[in-house]
C-alpha cells in the first residue's frame, strides 16, 4: 500500500495544475468537436427531439461566439458568487475570533471519555468556517488529547478524519460547499434539461444524517483501532515545551461568545417566525412551500449564511475587543478574499471548459451513449451508485479540489444518469461520499503536509507514510459503511434534502 501511494504521489506531482488541466481539457473538447462534427449519430437529442449534432467549436461563428461569451461564462458561473458571498460572512466570524471561541468552549467542557466524539462534532461544525478546521481544530485536538493523557496523534487523526474525511457531513444549516456543489450539479443537469433546477440544500438531510454516522465511525476507530496502534508504534518524543497549553476562554471572551450566539439564535428565530405563516414572502409563489426550488428561502440560503455569521462575528469582535472600528470589519472581509485569488483563476478556466463542453454537445452525446451502455448492461441502480463513488475516490487521489473534480465529472455523470431515471440530487450525494472518503490519504490534498507537521510536534519521525497508515482505516471504513448507508437511506425513501428527488423527471408537486 505504501509503494502504491508513493507511485500515486509521483504521478500526481507530474500532473499539471488544475487550472492548466482545464485549459488542456478545453482544447481537447475543441478538437473532438471538430473531429466528430461530421459524424451522423443515431441518438435523438431529448431537448429538440431531433438527431443529435456535434457543434464544431473551431468553426468561425462558433469560435467568435465562444470568445464573445467568455466574460459572461465566468461572471455567471454559478459557484462563483456562492463562494465569495459566503466567505465574506464566514471571514468576519473567523477574523474576529468568534468561531475560535465557540470551538474552544465546546472542547473545554468535554469529559475524557467523550473527548473523541466531541472532537468529531466540533470538527464537523468547523465546516461552516470553510478551512478553519484544518488550521484550528486539528492542532487543538492534539493539544487536548495530550493534556488529557491520551496520544496526541489520535486526537489529530480524529479531527482530520472529521474535518476532511467527513467533508460532506453537516449540522443544522448548509455550508458554503452545499450551494456550490448544487450549482455545479444544476449547470450539468441543464446540459440535458435547460429548465431543470437544483436546490442549494438538495443533500441537506442526507448530510445531516451522515454526521451521526461519521461521529460513530470516528469514535469507534479512534478509540479501538488507531490509538492502541499509535501507543505501540509512535512514541511521543517531540519538544512539547513549544506547544501552547490549551487555554480556556477568558471572562470577556466568554461573555462576548454568548452574546454573539444569542444574536445568531435571535436571527434564526426571526427567520422561522417570518417563514412559518402561509402568507410568508419566504414561500414559493407557485406551491406555497418553503422547500421548493423557486421559494425565496431556498434562493436566499447563501445570503442567510452571510448574515448569520456576519452579525455574531461583529458583535463578538466588539465585545471581545478584536473590533475597534468599522475598518476592522472591512479588514476581516478583505482577509477572507485574499485567499480566493487562486480560486478565481481556477473558476475562470472551469467556466470556460463547462461552456465549451455544453456548446459542443459532447456532454449530451456522452450522456446518451453512456446511458445506452448502462441500460444494455442492466446493472442495478445501486451498483451504478457504488461505481460512481469508487471512481470519484480514485480521481480524488490526483485532483484535490472538490469543486474542480465535480466540475469535471458532473457534466458526464449527471446527464448520463438522468437518462437512467436517476436524479441529479442522488448522483451528487454519491459523489460527495466518494470525494470525502479519500481526502485523508492523498498527499496531494493541500492541507496534508500541514497535518504531517502537526504530528511531528509530538512524534519527530512522522512522515507521509505515518499519516497515511494512520488514516487508511478511516478511508476504508467510510467507503464501506457510508456507501452502504447511502444505499439504505435510498431504499427507505428518506428525503435527501429540501426540494430533492431520487428520480428524474422529478415527480410533479
Amino acid at each position: 500500500m505504501m509503494r502504491f501511494l508513493d507511485g500515486v504521489e509521483k504521478v500526481g506531482n507530474k500532473l499539471p495544475d488544475p487550472a492548466l488541466l482545464f485549459i488542456l481539457l478545453m482544447l481537447v473538447v475543441f478538437g473532438l468537436s471538430w473531429a466528430l462534427s461530421g459524424v451522423t449519430w443515431d441518438v435523438v437529442d431529448p431537448r429538440t427531439q431531433a438527431p443529435l449534432v456535434i457543434n464544431n467549436l473551431l468553426g468561425g461563428d462558433a469560435l467568435v461566439g465562444f470568445l464573445s461569451n467568455m466574460v459572461n461564462a465566468f461572471v455567471n458561473f454559478p459557484p462563483l458568487g456562492v463562494v465569495l458571498v459566503s466567505m465574506l460572512g464566514l471571514g468576519i466570524a473567523e477574523h474576529t475570533g468568534f468561531i475560535n471561541a465557540v470551538l474552544r468552549a465546546l472542547m473545554a467542557i468535554t469529559v475524557k471519555q467523550l473527548m473523541t466524539p466531541m472532537v468529531a462534532f466540533v470538527a464537523i461544525l468547523s465546516h461552516y468556517a470553510v478551512d478553519a478546521g484544518y488550521v484550528l481544530v486539528i492542532p487543538l485536538a492534539g493539544v487536548i488529547f495530550h493534556a488529557a493523557g491520551r496520544h496526541p496523534l489520535a486526537g489529530i487523526a480524529a479531527a482530520f478524519a472529521s474535518v476532511s474525511g467527513a467533508y460532506s457531513a453537516t449540522f443544522f444549516l448548509p455550508t458554503s460547499l452545499d450551494p456550490m456543489l448544487a450549482n455545479i450539479t444544476m449547470a450539468a443537469a441543464q446540459i440535458l434539461d435547460p429548465a431543470h433546477q437544483v436546490s442549494s440544500a438538495n443533500n441537506l438531510w442526507f448530510t445531516f444524517a451522515s454526521a451521526g454516522l461519521v461521529i460513530a465511525m470516528v469514535w469507534a476507530l479512534t478509540d479501538l483501532v488507531i490509538e492502541p496502534r499509535l501507543k505501540r508504534t509512535a512514541a511521543i518524543d517531540g519538544d512539547l515545551s513549544a506547544i501552547e497549553a490549551f487555554q480556556p476562554l477568558a471572562p470577556q471572551e466568554r461573555t462576548a461568545m454568548w452574546a454573539a450566539l444569542g444574536s445568531m439564535v435571535i436571527g434564526l428565530v426571526a427567520l422561522a417566525l417570518t417563514a412559518l405563516p402561509e402568507t410568508s414572502a419566504w414561500r414559493s409563489p407557485t406551491t406555497g412551500g418553503l422547500e421548493s426550488t423557486d421559494a425565496p428561502l431556498m434562493k436566499s440560503i447563501v445570503p442567510l449564511i452571510f448574515v448569520l455569521f456576519l452579525l455574531p462575528g461583529v458583535i463578538y469582535g466588539i465585545m471581545a475587543g478584536t473590533v475597534k472600528s468599522h475598518r476592522d470589519v472591512i479588514a476581516g472581509m478583505s482577509k477572507a478574499m485574499t485567499g480566493m485569488g487562486y480560486y478565481l483563476v481556477l473558476v475562470f478556466f472551469c467556466a470556460q471548459f463547462i461552456a465549451a463542453f455544453g456548446q459542443s454537445n459532447l456532454g449530451v452525446l456522452l450522456a446518451l451513449e453512456g446511458a445506452e451502455v448502462l441500460k444494455a448492461a442492466a446493472l442495478p441502480a445501486g451498483v451504478t451508485m457504488i461505481g460512481i463513488i469508487l471512481l470519484t475516490t480514485s480521481v480524488n487521489l490526483v485532483i484535490g479540489s472538490a469543486s474542480a473534480k465535480w466540475t469535471l465529472l458532473a457534466p458526464i455523470f449527471v446527464p448520463m444518469l438522468m437518462q437512467l431515471g436517476i436524479s441529479p440530487d442522488l448522483t451528487q450525494a454519491a459523489y460527495r461520499v466518494g470525494d470525502s472518503s479519500s481526502n485523508i490519504i492523498t498527499p496531494l490534498m493541500p492541507y496534508f503536509p500541514l497535518v504531517v507537521v502537526f504530528c511531528q510536534r509530538y512524534v519527530k519521525n512522522t512522515g507521509i507514510g505515518t499519516v497515511v497508515a494512520m488514516m487508511l482505516p478511516f478511508t476504508i471504513t467510510y467507503l464501506v459503511l457510508w456507501s452502504g448507508f447511502l444505499l439504505l437511506y435510498w431504499s427507505l425513501g428518506l428525503p435527501l434534502g429540501p426540494g430533492a428527488s431520487y428520480v428524474y423527471p422529478t415527480p410533479a408537486g
